[in-house]
């Protein structure tokens, strides 16, 4: 609520700095290039993965919260991602189902800011997330015998709130940088949501320091636990080999397999959209990368994790039916 008038009061001090300029007060996604007969089509397919991303991850927070077996913090780590997979796609997926029925309706100045904010703040944090439960597996396979120490719920509490709070203050500080720029016709914005770099190129200002801190924030919150993730995993596999139990190793190689498999789909997806330069990726191809980092990934995560998950898949099997 405070934050909503906030950005009312942003946007309508943004929309009187120059009178003799011409601003923007709605935009208008453009969304998928493609007939309205691929339109419906487009509708049918994301709305039937937003219900299994929603129904998927909502079953693995559910059989977290209600099995006491999986009160560990490899699966706290997991709910909160869960959490976040939620959020993360209904802050944009809702958006582009409803483009693709009505492509003609206008998004509001605030809500398109908004959008970009909600989609920033869950974007940055599972990246840490992410990386931390690479590490919840570094010390769980590298230091077995220290694990309840290292990993005890006082740490696992502080990380998620640190990364929670960091990335509510990151989001904020881009879309504060993004507000102060005046933005000029036409308000066509060449994606599916506000994504920040399509929204930037409405502006008709000087918007170096948006990129700098852009790239900045690519170079610590991507590459970074991006590499320590590499790190920490090239740790794990050193370690699985020397497990002697055939049955350990694979138990071991199962559960970071599947956690590979999500920071290899979200983090290279990211890293090919945000860090690359712009003339090798057109906006089409941009558009498509952006799918796969806020839309599949989220969609994917509870099949991965399911399909891969001993503890889990035996949750599910105990459920009262």
């Amino acid at each position: 609520m405070h934050f909503n008038i906030f950005l009312h009061c942003l946007c309508f001090h943004h929309r009187d700095v120059d009178n003799n300029q011409t601003t923007v007060t709605d935009f208008i996604l453009l969304g998928f290039l493609v007939s309205p007969k691929m339109h419906l089509v487009l509708f049918g397919l994301f709305f039937l993965l937003y219900i299994f991303t929603l129904l998927g991850n909502g079953v693995i927070l559910g059989l977290i919260c209600l099995n006491s077996r999986l009160h560990t913090p490899m699966y706290f780590f997991l709910s909160q991602l869960a959490l976040v997979d939620i959020s993360y796609a209904s802050s944009t997926v809702p958006q582009m189902l409803a483009n693709l029925l009505d492509p003609a309706k206008p998004t509001s100045f605030a809500g398109c800011i908004m959008q970009t904010y909600l989609f920033l703040m869950f974007a940055l944090t599972e990246c840490l997330l992410l990386l931390m439960m690479s590490y919840d597996r570094y010390v769980a396979i590298c230091h077995p015998l220290r694990y309840t120490l290292i990993m005890s719920w006082r740490v696992c509490i502080a990380l998620a709130i640190t990364s929670w709070a960091c990335e509510f203050f990151l989001a904020l500080v881009h879309v504060l940088l993004l507000l102060r720029l005046p933005f000029c016709g036409p308000p066509e914005i060449n994606h599916f949501f506000c994504e920040i770099l399509s929204v930037l190129k409405l502006t008709c200002a000087d918007m170096w320091l948006n990129k700098m801190v852009i790239f900045a924030a690519c170079v610590f919150i991507l590459v970074g636990p991006l590499c320590f993730i590499l790190i920490s995993y090239t740790r794990i596999l050193n370690a699985i080999l020397r497990i002697h139990s055939g049955e350990g190793r694979k138990k071991a190689f199962s559960t970071c397999s599947s956690h590979l498999c999500v920071v290899g789909l979200f983090f290279g997806s990211a890293t090919i959209a945000y860090m690359a330069p712009n003339s090798r990726n057109s906006e089409e191809q941009q558009k498509i990368l952006s799918l796969f980092y806020s839309f599949f990934n989220p969609t994917l995560n509870p099949l991965i994790y399911s399909l891969r998950n001993a503890a889990v898949k035996g949750a599910l099997r105990r459920l009262p039916i």
